[in-house]
């Protein structure tokens, strides 16, 4: 059987039956679809009859809300699956609407369509596939060459499993308040509302957020996304999608599933956002994290004389595969820090380096912990370049920078025995833009040749991978003579701490220290492999390792010759 993009799964038993068989259903699905597989609920229908079968409209229950739920928690063992449940024909208690005739056109036209339903003897029913292919048409825009195939774990007798009549799911979305309700209860639809959130790489915990508050909105959904300051204290904010990028997967999510929602989607700036401030917004979506949140927002809105949100709180999806130091659950904070390690671009290619010799340029902001890095690299064994000590051979007398730097700078930047003082010639140039760009044209040239010569050293010793460890290598243009560069980051506040306590320098002063470098955002955004020291010893030495690994599958796999 080929392997499709994107397919489309019909889902036909009943939900109270079909949640015992979920994982193998999806397990089966993420065998035949490998980018985008939309789901389309439609409990009762049977492929069976002679007659085509008509979509119908499925009463949004809590039963319903809770199935999509677990769905998307059993979708999360298949993470290179985009699942995206339709939500085109479920209907709250207040809007029954017509179903729309309309074919719905989807972000990825389906390839195959795929359905639990069953035959009697596990066969590949024709009639019952062609009734499929020609039900899926007449919903959804799918590819001409429609392929089909029924879905059943082991085809067994077409039985309810035992005792899974009557099972209901574990409740996962309630209405704060703490109204008892049972899982055929409908649910009531509202006008408009509200939902926010970072969604930073859209993952499932996201789509159960914003599922459930398109079937609660009848006519808008206002979705803010954190922008700007309520950025800063995200774990690796330097990881994070740009905004632009996070609204553009938000909305093709968006209108996908529920295309006849209005969709309003502006950038979160503060705490409260719009849900604070429009009179016209009857509803919030939460999470258990949240909810806290959600009070906060409604005590600002009383305050200012606005009626109160109905509030839903979703639980969290727990992450049973999380590591040491990643969050139970699923979060794109986990996912940032899964990051650290991965290749994030192509490497650059170096035809004027030697065959076989691979360079690395490693960079971060001051007190992020690199040169520590570039020894752990040391040991795995690749061959360090200090871009430090090179500066301190070219600054030592009868270096190749020292008469320069004198000339340029006087002779009373000198000590008495006539080594340059590099804290008054320090003194001279940080916060003197003019300065320091008369000392960095003396310096860098002569560090890259210094660089140059270490590099030549290292392919006579038989090196295959060679690091140049520093601080001011993409300022200095260096990046043209790696491979790839690989940036240390952590959080400004932790850097300073740790120049002050290496240093002795004020707070003040280790500020003025990183305002002088390029921020680590903007190292990020020209390098191709990011590591963190923010965590104890040892999960460095995994990343870096990890790192390494990865990288001599890269070496090894590269093409060889020009």
């Amino acid at each position: 059987m080929a392997v499709f993009r994107s397919g489309l799964l019909v889902l036909t038993t009943p939900l109270t039956s079909l949640a015992p068989r979920l994982a193998p259903i999806l397990s089966s699905a993420a065998r035949l679809v490998n980018h985008t597989l939309y789901v389309h609920l439609q409990p009762g229908m049977s492929l069976g009859g002679p007659a085509q079968p008509q979509s119908s409209p499925v009463q949004a229950t809590f039963e319903v809300l809770d199935f999509i739920t677990h769905l998307y928690a059993g979708a999360d063992v298949h993470r290179h699956l985009d699942v995206r449940i339709l939500l085109t024909n479920i209907r709250t208690k207040s809007c029954l609407p017509p179903l729309p005739t309309s074919v719905q056109n989807l972000a990825h036209p389906p390839e195959v369509v795929l359905t639990d339903f069953q035959t009697l003897d596990g066969s590949q029913y024709n009639p019952a596939k062609q009734q499929l292919e020609r039900y899926a048409t007449s919903c959804y825009s799918c590819c001409p060459k429609l392929s089909s195939v029924l879905l059943y774990p082991d085809y067994g007798p077409a039985v309810s499993p035992a005792g899974s009549l009557g099972v209901h799911l574990p409740s996962t979305i309630r209405p704060t308040s703490p109204v008892a309700r049972s899982a055929k209860q409908p649910v009531r639809g509202h006008q408009r509302g509200a939902v926010g959130g970072t969604f930073d790489r859209l993952h499932n915990a996201h789509k159960v957020l914003l599922s459930v508050a398109c079937i609660l909105a009848q006519e808008q959904l206002v979705v803010g996304v954190a922008d700007k300051d309520l950025l800063k204290s995200k774990l690796l904010p330097e990881l994070l999608q740009p905004y632009t990028e996070r609204v553009e997967h938000l909305s093709e999510f968006l209108v996908d599933i529920k295309p006849s929602l209005t969709f309003d989607i502006i950038p979160l700036l503060d705490p409260y956002g719009p849900a604070g401030s429009d009179p016209s917004l009857e509803f919030l979506v939460v999470s258990e994290e949240t909810y806290r949140g959600g009070m906060a927002v409604n005590r600002f809105r009383l305050e200012n004389d606005l009626e109160e949100l109905t509030l839903y709180q979703i639980q969290l999806l727990k992450d049973l595969n999380h590591k040491e130091n990643e969050e139970d659950k699923v979060s794109s904070s986990s996912f940032r820090q899964q990051m650290l390690g991965n290749l994030l671009r192509p490497p650059y290619k170096r035809p004027e380096l030697p065959p076989g010799f691979y360079v690395i340029g490693l960079t971060g902001i001051s007190g992020s912990g690199k040169s520590s890095v570039a020894q752990r690299l040391k040991g795995l064994g690749a061959y360090i370049i200090d871009s430090d000590h090179l500066g301190h051979r070219a600054y030592a007398p009868g270096g190749p920078a020292y008469q320069p730097v004198v000339e340029a700078f006087g002779t009373d930047i000198l000590h008495k025995d006539g080594i340059i003082n590099r804290k008054v010639l320090g003194s001279r140039v940080f916060g003197n833009k003019k300065q320091l760009k008369i000392l960095t044209d003396i310096m860098w040239p002569v560090i890259a040749k210094l660089a140059r010569e270490e590099m030549d050293q290292a392919v006579a010793e038989g090196k295959r991978v060679c690091v140049i460890d520093a601080a001011m290598l993409l300022e200095a243009g260096w990046q043209n003579m790696v491979h790839e560069v690989w940036t240390v980051v952590i959080p400004e506040t932790e850097a300073i701490r740790r120049i002050m306590e290496r240093d002795g320098l004020s707070e003040a002063a280790a500020q003025s220290r990183l305002q002088s470098q390029m921020s680590g955002q903007q190292l990020v955004d020209q390098s191709h492999v990011v590591l963190s020291t923010m965590w104890e010893p040892h999960v460095t030495q995994r990343q870096v390792e990890k790192a390494w690994a990865l990288l001599q599958k890269r070496i090894s796999e590269a093409p060889s010759g020009p």
